[in-house]
């Protein structure tokens, strides 16, 4: 929290200054500020792979300092608000139960390799109750993305069939399985559905999300701050 809040401080002070300036600029459809921010909700579960919600946490952490508030991150489960245990026994604390109606991009990490007995993304498929959930939040202007395996649970809801997107490499026949259209980029964008590959990829996604609704140069300077270099394609619908 002492970096965030030298970094608020000190660096990002003259990029946000001259970043307000060109904000409106850079996403006039959006119209992103701290009065209506771009709300960003996780959906944490048991099991769920910390480096596949913390990654995109941070960029968008970061970008919401940066713009006084125009980004809003939260974790929330699918049910009420509890402690999750994820993948390598971190404790989180998540505060906000299931409400998508107050998101703009609801974002499902993955989580690892344990089978359906076990938490994680295997054993959420099978109680159901978060695909069901996901399924019933598809509305008219909330983007809907996932995090390496995190997209096994959007296929389990329904929101990948016939839709282009990607997974981490190891289960990307069985999302292919679930007539997803597989392609082999870092992050696929497909207007209301983004998906990104592996765990790391999950930063790159936040970047094109930051790319997408505040414009380019304001990626690449949140890019800077956390000393990333998106790598890899970016797969986009024909059209955007």
């Amino acid at each position: 929290m002492h970096r965030r809040t030298v970094l608020s401080a000190t660096a990002l002070v003259p990029s946000a200054a001259a970043f307000s300036a060109s904000a409106a600029a850079a996403a006039p459809k959006a119209g992103w500020s701290p009065e209506r921010p771009f709300r960003v909700q996780m959906v944490l579960f048991d099991g769920v792979a910390e480096v596949d919600f913390i990654g995109p946490n941070e960029a968008l952490t970061i970008a919401g300092f940066a713009t006084g508030g125009a980004v809003e991150v939260s974790y929330v489960t699918s049910t009420v608000p509890r402690t999750i245990q994820a993948l390598g026994g971190t404790r989180v604390v998540v505060g906000r139960g299931w409400s998508p109606r107050q998101a703009d991009l609801l974002l499902v990490p993955g989580g690892g390799p344990a089978g359906p007995d076990e938490p994680g993304v295997a054993h959420e498929i099978k109680k159901g109750q978060l695909p069901r959930a996901l399924a019933a939040a598809v509305r008219s202007n909330l983007v809907i993305g996932s995090v390496c395996t995190g997209a096994l649970l959007l296929a389990a809801a329904g929101l990948t069939r016939g839709r282009p997107c990607n997974t981490h490499q190891t289960v990307r026949d069985q999302l292919a399985e679930s007539g997803a259209i597989v392609k082999d980029a870092r992050v696929v964008d497909d207007g209301d559905l983004i998906t990104s590959a592996g765990s790391t990829s999950g930063i790159d996604l936040a970047l094109h999300v930051l790319d997408r609704e505040f414009g380019p140069d304001f990626a690449v300077m949140i890019a800077g701050v956390l000393e990333f270099e998106p790598r890899g394609t970016v797969w986009t619908a024909r059209g955007r």
